[in-house]
């Protein structure tokens, strides 16, 4: 790992990879295994792991099984259950990158704070905490789950006790024996209220969507299972397989409201069988089709709701009051701990704010809330500028699906700029618009845009920005070699030399 200098003046890479986590590590590795070593990757924190360091909450763990939940060249075969937990998940990445030397292309503690591109130095200019750093290529790696979403509660800031976001948990506070509040109903909370109900005196839940839940096939994998993995690695590369198979499916099914009717009857059965108080039953019965919202596994969550030291209020919360919480039905509790469970912000990447075109614009400012790109990989007026998790890539899948079907675009595409001497390329604005009008009309009909929610698969303008409306089958298809002619290309200039900023 490279220390930052503050006095450095601007220096110079060919490329550089911002965030730690597996989309920015999966970057560094393919880059290096294509021969390209003149790169640096820049986190923010102080060490590598990405949404998997942030998030510590109790119970936190994958909600993808983790044979499909890691790379598919590095299997790990060591899982101490079918769904790893994040103290794991953040192990296999921080030893991967030890595995594949990435360490001293880091640089740790060093926030992007802004990244623009130049047309006069034909650059990118990216302003750290830490100094200037220029490259010909960036590769924004900074996933969609890092910026937690706040709410904007009326008197939320003058509540009388404390306060916090179950991504930034607050393990110096003791919740025994302690009133507490949490808002949101989401991936998060379905984890770790099981958790924290056992010890709490009084628990309520503040619930504005009830959710479907589906029961987790969760288990310990004992020592000879491991060993099998490890002795035999096709066994587990042929259970990869299998559960691909599985969500692939369930990614199918997605584009089908009427099939995921008959797939809600699973989710309405385990919902009938736990819950047998019949006005909580009626309470955490979702009013949409199941798909509509991401899709969530839980065998404890049932359970622990209706302990007796629990309250579920179908109903946001409008407002608080000292300690306080009003319901926007009326509802009143008192809390000594909110716990904000609120999600992040997905259908606006939070790195869009810190991103600017040749324009001198940021691309949140040009998308007004609407991501819109080139194979959601590459963005107008952005040249040499690759964003993972970009619009419209998103799939009920493992993220490793999406990661490994963009990486091999773009190092393509960087590889076929130093083998053929290209300054930049960025996507043709004449094919930008078909593209996203394809996506978007093949979207109409799936789950996500009809199927009765509000989810953050749509933004706030009411598009959906996020999802890929087909199978990974076809993303993968549609990104495996980096196609020239799609895009606008420019040539270094004979007998030029490289401009860099000093």
């Amino acid at each position: 790992m490279i220390d930052s200098n503050k006095n450095n003046a601007s220096e110079y890479h060919k490329i550089v990879i911002i965030g730690g986590g597996f989309a920015g590590l999966g970057a560094a590795i393919k880059l290096k295994e294509a021969g390209i070593h003149d790169f640096i990757l820049l986190e923010k924190a102080h060490e590598m792991g990405g949404v998997w360091r942030e998030n510590t909450y109790p119970g936190c763990a994958c909600d993808v099984p983790s044979s499909l939940y890691s790379y598919s060249f590095e299997p790990n075969p060591n899982w101490s259950r079918v769904f790893a937990p994040q103290a794991e998940i953040k192990d296999y990445l921080q030893n991967i990158a030890n595995k594949y030397n990435i360490m001293p292309h880091v640089r740790l503690n060093t926030e992007v704070i802004s990244a623009r591109w130049s047309d006069e130095t034909q650059n990118w200019l990216i302003e750290t905490d830490q100094g200037e750093f220029t490259a010909q290529f960036s590769i924004m790696a900074c996933g969609p789950m890092h910026e937690p979403v706040l709410p904007n509660i009326k008197g939320i800031d003058q509540f009388s006790g404390q306060i916090f976001h179950s991504s930034q948990w607050r393990h110096d506070l003791d919740l025994t024996g302690k009133r507490v509040a949490v808002i949101g109903t989401g991936a998060s909370a379905i984890q770790f209220i099981p958790q924290i109900q056992p010890i709490v005196k009084q628990l309520t839940v503040f619930q504005r969507t009830a959710q479907w839940i589906l029961p987790k096939s969760d288990i310990n994998l004992p020592k000879p299972i491991q060993a099998l993995f490890k002795y035999l690695p096709l066994t587990q590369r042929l259970l990869r397989g299998g559960v691909y198979g599985v969500f692939e499916s369930i990614n199918g099914g997605l584009q089908s409201p009427a099939a995921m009717k008959q797939f809600q009857k699973l989710a309405e059965l385990h919902l009938n069988l736990t819950i047998k108080d019949k006005k909580l039953r009626e309470k955490l019965r979702p009013n949409f089709i199941i798909g509509c919202k991401r899709i969530l596994q839980s065998n404890n969550w049932y359970p622990a709701l209706a302990q007796n030291n629990v309250e579920v209020i179908a109903s946001a919360l409008a407002e608080v009051q000292g300690n306080i919480l009003i319901a926007e039905d009326g509802s009143q509790t008192e809390a000594d701990i909110i716990i904000l469970a609120t999600g992040f912000e997905i259908a606006e990447p939070p790195i869009a704010k810190r991103v600017y075109n040749r324009f001198g614009q940021s691309m949140a400012d040009v998308w007004q809330g609407s991501p819109e790109g080139y194979k959601g990989t590459m963005v107008e007026a952005c040249p040499n500028g690759f964003l993972m998790f970009g619009p419209n890539v998103a799939v009920s899948s493992s993220a490793f699906i999406i990661i490994e079907a963009q990486l091999p675009y773009i190092v393509d595409a960087i590889k076929q700029a130093i083998d053929q001497g290209i300054q930049t390329i960025e996507p043709d604005p004449k094919l930008i618009k078909p593209y996203n009008e394809k996506i978007q009309a093949a979207l109409q009909h799936t789950v996500w845009n009809k199927g009765g929610c509000q989810s953050y698969f749509l933004d706030r303008n009411g598009r959906n920005s996020t999802a890929w409306p087909w199978t990974t089958f076809k993303l993968k298809q549609q990104l495996k070699r980096f196609n020239l002619n799609e895009y606008l290309i420019d040539y270094v200039p004979e007998n030029s030399q490289k401009i860099k900023s000093q």
